[in-house]
């Protein structure tokens, strides 16, 4: 088999069909539900038998999460979608929704830089989850099917727990069809689900081991990954806006300085080379180191 194409995979994932989700969970409902859906997963059969169920709220938020992250791609039933989708669509609703049309330009925060296309390029920090671009990209692993570490730090962890079970299956469909792990520096894309954002581009950055030296190749597949996921946005009319996490720079060892002047560096160049299919590009960092490497890079 080969690397699938967004036209070899986008009809059986339905990614064009717009994901109307249900109304909200009522706080004071929002318990229930969660015992529901845990009872729910408890009961299957590769579920792990020596689970208790806590009495506290967040806890049992923190199980539901972890049997979610841990359970095999495969289709709940439709009460289980309703449920699920209900309570993070409360979720959503919680931690307010940001707005990319409101942040401030690089352009407008640093007027003197040797980019040329900072106007369109936004620096935020914060939870990428509740960015509402277009699409939001998840730095993934090579089964394209999420992080199975219960309650992991990782974004592939935090976009995938947030969006909801249905993008594990979009991408296990993705990935039966490839027969093959993706790429280093490719990306598919997904519907978003229950993220503020319409689609989910995955892509799989570089490895770099603790103790060696970046190599030429770890550098071009970064720029890759970016390139990639450019390109694949460029294929949806409805993507003006994309917001890009710092790719490779967490559990995957890439330095982060070299990785945001590769990131800065091979967006600007991108945009130069097609300047009318992209409106915004937001750089999303965590931390606040993350996001003076940025600044640093920029005001270089």
């Amino acid at each position: 088999m080969h690397q699938l194409l967004l036209k070899d995979y986008a009809s059986f994932i339905k990614l064009t069909e717009p994901f109307i989700p249900p109304s909200p969970t009522m706080k004071n409902h929002a318990e229930n539900r969660i015992n529901d859906l845990i009872t729910f997963l408890l009961r299957e059969p590769d579920t792990p038998g020596d689970v208790e169920i806590p009495n506290e709220y967040n806890l049992k938020r923190n199980l539901l999460r972890a049997l979610l992250n841990i359970r095999a791609p495969k289709p709940l039933n439709d009460e289980f979608y309703e449920k699920m989708d209900s309570l993070l669509q409360m979720e959503l609703y919680e931690k307010e929704i940001i707005e990319v049309e409101k942040l401030e330009s690089v352009a407008s925060m640093f007027p003197v830089n040797p980019f040329s296309q900072t106007d369109k390029f936004i620096l935020w920090q914060g939870d990428i989850t509740r960015l509402n671009a277009d699409a939001i990209v998840n730095a993934a692993n090579k089964q394209l099917l999420g992080c199975f570490q219960p309650l992991h730090a990782c974004i592939d962890n935090a976009i995938h727990s947030a969006a909801g079970p249905k993008l594990r299956e979009d991408c296990e469909m993705i990935m039966s069809v490839q027969e093959e792990l993706e790429k280093t520096g490719h990306a598919k894309m997904t519907r978003a689900y229950n993220l503020p954002s319409r689609y989910v581009l995955h892509t799989v950055g570089p490895i770099v081991p603790k103790g060696t030296t970046l190599t030429k190749q770890q550098r071009d597949e970064l720029a890759s990954c970016y390139i990639s996921c450019l390109e694949l946005a460029s294929e949806m009319k409805d993507i003006k806006t994309i917001a890009f996490c710092a790719i490779s720079t967490g559990v995957f060892g890439f330095p982060k300085t070299e990785a945001a002047h590769i990131a800065v560096k091979t967006v600007n160049q991108w945009l130069l080379d097609h300047p009318n299919h992209l409106e915004k590009i937001i750089f999303n960092v965590f931390s606040k180191e993350d996001y003076n490497e940025y600044a640093n890079v920029i005001i270089r």
